[in-house]
This record gives C-alpha cells, sequence and structure tokens, in this order.
C-alpha cells in the first residue's frame, strides 16, 4: 500500500538497446500510482514515436453511460507522462517527470471501448528535448493524445512535459 509523501521505487532500467517490456511496466505504474488499476488500461503499445493504449469503457462510464470527462482528462495527461518516461528510460535516463501543462477538448461522447494514441506534437520534439538534457540537465516536451472510439476521433489532448534534473 502507497503512503503519502513517500515516493514508489523506480522500476530498474531496461538493459541498453531493449525496450521496456509493456506488461511489465503497466504492473509497476499499478503499483506506483493506485488509480491506474481502475482505468482500464487492457493493453500498451508503442511503435516508433507512437504510444497507444488500448482501454474498456466499463470502469470509465458517466452518469450518461458514456466515458467520464475526469477519467478520460486522467488517461491523457497519464498517457503523455507514460511517453515521456519510456522515452527517457529507452535511452538510460532515471528522471522524474512531471506533468507542467494540459488542456482537453472533447469532440464526441465516448460509447464503446476506445484507444487513445499520444504522439510529439513536433516531428523534432524527441530530438530538441535529447539536445537539452544533455546541454542543461533537464528539458520539456510538448505530447498530443487523440482519443478514438471505432473511427470516431472523440477527444483531443495537448500536454507539455518537464523532465526534472537528476538529483
Amino acid at each position: 500500500m502507497r503512503e503519502i509523501g513517500v515516493p514508489h521505487p523506480r522500476l530498474p532500467l531496461p538493459v541498453a538497446g531493449q525496450p521496456d517490456d509493456p506488461a511489465a511496466f503497466l504492473r509497476w505504474l499499478e503499483e506506483a500510482i493506485p488509480l491506474v488499476e481502475h482505468l482500464g488500461i487492457a493493453a500498451m503499445h508503442r511503435d516508433g514515436e507512437r504510444l497507444t493504449w488500448d482501454l474498456t469503457l466499463t470502469p470509465n462510464l458517466n452518469d450518461k453511460g458514456t466515458g467520464f470527462g475526469g477519467a478520460l482528462t486522467a488517461q491523457t495527461t497519464l498517457l503523455g507522462w507514460c511517453w515521456t518516461t519510456l522515452w527517457l528510460r529507452q535511452r538510460g535516463y532515471a528522471r522524474d517527470v512531471v506533468v507542467a501543462e494540459a488542456s482537453q477538448r472533447f469532440l464526441a461522447p465516448v460509447t464503446a471501448d476506445y484507444r487513445l494514441i499520444c504522439v510529439p506534437e513536433a516531428a523534432q520534439g524527441p530530438e530538441a528535448l535529447a539536445d537539452r538534457l544533455e546541454s542543461r540537465g533537464r528539458g520539456r516536451i510538448a505530447l498530443t493524445q487523440q482519443l478514438w472510439c471505432g473511427d470516431t476521433l472523440c477527444l483531443e489532448a495537448r500536454g507539455d512535459y518537464a523532465v526534472l534534473p537528476a538529483g
């Protein structure tokens, strides 16, 4: 059980050049952030700079029987945090990541299981983050998230994620 004010132990970094095991990362995430086990994350996939979650709607229902905006917002924010954390881990960095700014735009109700996709807002974003980490020891990246229910885009989100200095 997590205690307030006590950081959760970091997941050991993957072997150099090897990607994280998505299932192991999600198990660690559920321990580190207790809310995660209630979000309905069924699977996580990484394809290049794209990170995708497949989610079930049932634990995220609102009183109208559609997706609860607060849960969807939490998911978009957390997906961006995961993108940044996994990107850092892939490069051998064990750093703290925080969301600095986030916004969402709801476009259509979520009426079935869905997927969330996170990518850098700008193609050069990851390279710029790498340069800032090298030169300043900290950095920031803008990411976008899209929630798709079948072929319907239901939510667009954007977030700035800050990588804190080592220490």
